[in-house]
Parts: structure tokens; sequence; C-alpha cells
């Protein structure tokens, strides 16, 4: 069973607490990035990092992206959030450069396999820190928003890019799909986009359809399905 931590550090003038999960054993491993939904580091986010060591043998680092390891209570502050990082991928890189700093300074990361995976919001980080240049082999976004204010910076991605889209997903939809293989394509990136069928957004989150909102929903098979196609790419990367 994975071992897991609470880490404090500072980015974006906050005080931030992530979750370490480390894998059995004392050797080096494979390094994974994981950033969570919009509203905050969550139990969902937990989860995915411990699994990531269990499963996969990976030390996987939850970051926290809003501050002081817990969601925003408030939706219109937690939009309101989401709305400056997305404006500001400058601001969005550090924040997870900041993570990523963590997790490779973990005496167990083997930091030349390195990977940022991201849910929601997340997975726009994730992405953002790959168009940022961050040297990871792969990046993979789950529901996550794929529009950018910088999509010229696509050229920088050195890893493997693989996005898992609901077809229903209101939030990310059609159009945003459309631009971003442009965007992929312009950058010469090595991707891959992967739009599930009956699927809407936060597909992989058990208590999405507790939200009552539109458009929101978990999908126990489109999860399963994603988290297979994530783990093929990375043992196609590690």
């Amino acid at each position: 069973m994975a071992t897991t931590r609470d880490i404090s550090y500072e980015a974006d003038g906050r005080t931030m607490v992530g979750t370490l999960a480390l894998p059995d054993g004392t050797d080096r491993r494979p390094g994974v990035l994981v950033c969570h939904e919009g509203p905050g580091l969550d139990d969902h986010a937990r989860t995915r990092a411990a699994r990531l060591a269990d499963e996969l043998g990976s030390v996987a680092f939850a970051l926290d992206y809003n501050g002081e390891g817990r969601p925003i209570a408030d939706r219109q502050m937690m939009m309101g959030r989401l709305g400056e990082l997305r404006e500001d991928p400058a601001r969005a890189r550090a924040i997870g450069t900041a993570g990523l700093d963590v997790l490779r300074a973990e005496a167990r990361t083997d930091t030349a396999r390195l990977a940022a995976i991201g849910y929601c919001f997340g997975g726009t980080m994730a992405l953002e820190l790959a168009r940022g240049g961050a040297d990871l082999k792969a990046v993979v976004g789950f529901h996550s928003g794929l529009s950018t204010v910088r999509p010229e910076d696509a050229r920088n991605i050195t890893g493997k890019v693989l996005a898992l889209i609901g077809a229903d997903d209101p939030i990310v939809d059609n159009t945003q799909r459309r631009e971003f293989e442009e965007e992929m394509r312009a950058g010469g990136a090595d991707w891959q986009l992967v739009v599930y069928g009956g699927a809407v957004h936060s597909f992989t989150n058990p208590r999405a359809s507790q939200m009552d909102l539109p458009g929101i929903a978990y999908d126990e098979t489109t999860d399963r399905r994603s988290w297979q196609a994530m783990c093929a790419l990375f043992a196609e990367v590690f």
C-alpha cells in the first residue's frame, strides 16, 4: 500500500498543502504530478495519487493550486480564481512548477521520468506546464479545459500529450476540441485526443453526480477506459 503525507510549500503568494504518495520499496520510480479539479485539492485527487503509487509504482504528488490544501466552498470565488489563472498562463505554469519542484525533491523520484496529469482545470494546468516547456515525458488531461490564450506555445511541448474528453461535455465543447487539434498540429506535438461517447464533464469523479449541475456527472465506464488510456501512455514513455 502507498504511504502518503502532506507537504506544505509556497506558491503564488499562498501556503499550499499537497499530498505525496510513495509506492512500496526504496528504488527510484517515475514521478507523476496530479492537478486537482477546479474547487480544490480533495479526496478525488488524493485517491488518484495513491492509485498511481499502488497500481503503477509511481511517486505521485497531488499539488494544491488554491491554497491551504482544501476546496474553495464558494462557487463564485472558485470561478474567479480559475478565471485569473486561465488568463495568465505564466502564473498557472509557475504554480504547477512549484508542485513539480516538490515532486522532484523527493529522493525516490526519478527526475528523468516525469509526467503530469490533471482533472478539469487541473488538466489545463498540466497542459500549460507542457506549453511552458516543462521536462515532462507525458501530460494527460481528464475532462480537461483545452483552451489557452497562448496557443503558439505548443511548440515548446517536449512530451506526449493525451486529452480525454466526454463527447457531451458542455464545458469542453466541439469548438474547443477543434481549436486544440489545430494548436497541437501547428506546434508539432505528439498528441492524442480521445472523445468518449455519452460522457459529460467530471466523468472521473464519483461525487460529480451529487452536484446536481447539468453536464456534470460521473461515468464508471469512461472513468475506467480513460485510466487505462493513461496507463498505456505511461507504459510507452516510462
